[in-house]
């Protein structure tokens, strides 16, 4: 039996493979933990992270209330620093609850993907 780690690892293997970003359309990356989340704004091409948010710091709410914040600063950072198009990359977790609510935030917040 594959544990959960392996098999997430696994499915982020395989979404890997499929997108990467790019100057113009960076890949938005989320990591969750049990703790936090954390989202990047990525740049493949030059391996450089060009915004990061995260939940530290940040007060109150549930953690899917938590991660929509977190969505929204990530989208204004990216807004600021002149990024309005990415690709998603849910990090192998399932596009629900908190992963679902940080990416419904970025949409709201300006991000097109």
């Amino acid at each position: 039996m594959i544990s959960k780690i392996a098999r997430r690892n696994k499915i982020k293997a395989r979404i890997r493979g499929k997108i990467s970003g790019t100057a113009e359309r960076p890949r938005m990356t989320v990591f969750r933990s049990n703790k936090g989340i954390y989202v990047q704004i990525i740049d493949d091409l030059a391996g450089k992270t060009l915004v990061s948010a995260s939940s530290k710091g940040l007060e109150g709410g549930t953690k899917s209330e938590v991660a929509a914040k977190v969505g929204a600063l990530a989208a204004q950072k990216a807004l600021e620093a002149g990024i309005s198009t990415v690709v998603f990359d849910r990090n192998g977790y399932l596009f629900h609850g908190r992963v679902k609510s940080l990416a419904d935030a970025a949409r709201e917040g300006g991000l097109k993907f």
